[in-house]
């Protein structure tokens, strides 16, 4: 098992990666357990796999597992399910000294968190992932949020779990579409500021979407590693170097809104296309050496993600994509600043860059393949 400390001024958690955590979820979680009764926000697939395990786990240690279900997909993440989940966590009688277990993917994490940000103007949560995309990304980092209709994940808070448990057993049972779709965060990871991670995923790759496990290990223990370190120096994004993280996202969530957040396009393979994307972009304006957008473009399809955007068949045009891109939550005073690339490795953040001239490379790129 390998652990990484997420340090942070007053609120410093660990995220444990492993196989087997949720079976020791009472030992690692020690006193964070105040009451017999536990809350579990699960993702219903989440639940149907691996309730009975963190049943097991919480019975054997003298505790009840209190379960509400999440409908799984970015629906859920609504107004609507945020009210009805602080009524029931209100009606559990949940305190500010306690602490919420979040069961599933990215959607249950997001809402769960954002709940618990909110509830009594904040109580404890920890994660529990069961995706790769959720593990290597988004249960760690206290961002929370819900979608509206003016876009994805708009409302929302910066709220810390106290605890992740990363368990890589639970990956076994995860579509592999949905695997693929996490592995494109990994991939991230190496791309925006590890070249020596990316030519390792470069020969690990495969192995890492075979679920070996020491591979597996070693990959999302990496990914998050890098997270935390990123994290740590500028946890609400206000110096720019958080922002790397959003390597892919910009395009990515254009490309979401334009599929309407179906599935049509998963958010990993989204955030991969708009790596690829950003990459060829980035070697348009002379930034980023056209190999290395191409040693890119071919690590996302060798991962069996989405490598061209034409292939999508779009009925838009680059101006209806950027339109998507000025409802971002990154937006400010007008502008919209773009995390480019100068090597693989090498990510920087872009605060000049013409969304007209971003609609023309669009434009390209729809019809191309």
């Amino acid at each position: 098992m390998a652990v990484i400390p997420v340090d942070l001024a007053g609120r410093s958690y660990e995220v444990h990666v492993g196989p087997g955590l949720l079976t020791r979820l009472p030992e690692l979680a020690g006193p964070l357990l105040r009451k017999t009764a536990v809350p579990v926000i699960a993702d219903a697939n989440a639940r149907r796999h691996w309730g009975g395990t963190l049943d097991q786990a919480l019975r054997a240690n003298g505790r009840t597992a209190l379960w509400y279900d999440v409908a799984p997909g970015e629906a859920s993440k609504s107004w609507s399910e945020l009210a009805r989940l602080t009524d029931w966590l209100l009606a559990q009688g949940v305190e500010r000294g306690d602490h919420v277990l979040a069961l599933g993917g990215g959607v249950v994490g997001d809402l769960t968190g954002f709940a618990c940000a909110i509830l009594k103007r904040g109580c404890g949560f920890i994660q529990l992932p069961t995706t790769l995309l959720a593990q290597v990304d988004s249960s760690v980092g206290g961002k929370t949020a819900i979608n509206t209709a003016a876009g994805k994940n708009l409302v929302g808070a910066f709220h810390q779990p106290a605890l992740v448990l990363a368990d890589l057993a639970t990956l076994a049972t995860l579509p592999p579409r949905e695997l693929r779709s996490g592995y494109a965060e990994v991939l991230k990871y190496g791309v925006l500021g590890d070249a020596e991670f990316f030519d390792w995923l470069a020969d690990n790759g495969a192995r890492v979407l075979a679920l070996d496990e020491k591979t597996l290990e070693q990959a999302v223990a990496t990914s998050i590693a890098a997270k935390a370190r990123i994290v740590a120096k500028d946890e609400r994004e206000t110096s720019g170097a958080r922002a790397l993280l959003n390597l892919g996202h910009t395009f990515g969530h254009a490309l979401e809104a334009e599929a309407g957040f179906s599935e049509l396009l998963l958010h990993g393979e989204a955030v991969a296309l708009g790596m690829v994307l950003a990459a060829r972009y980035s070697a348009r304006l002379g930034h980023l050496p056209m190999i290395d957008a191409e040693r890119i473009t071919a690590a996302v399809d060798a991962a069996g993600l989405p490598a061209e955007l034409a292939a999508l068949n779009f009925d838009c045009d680059g101006a209806a994509l950027v339109e998507h891109m000025l409802h971002d939550k990154k937006m400010d005073a007008g502008t919209l600043p773009f995390v480019l690339l100068r090597a693989i490795g090498d990510a920087y953040l872009d605060r000049a860059v013409a969304l007209a001239d971003v609609a023309l490379f669009l434009d390209e790129q729809l019809r191309s393949h």
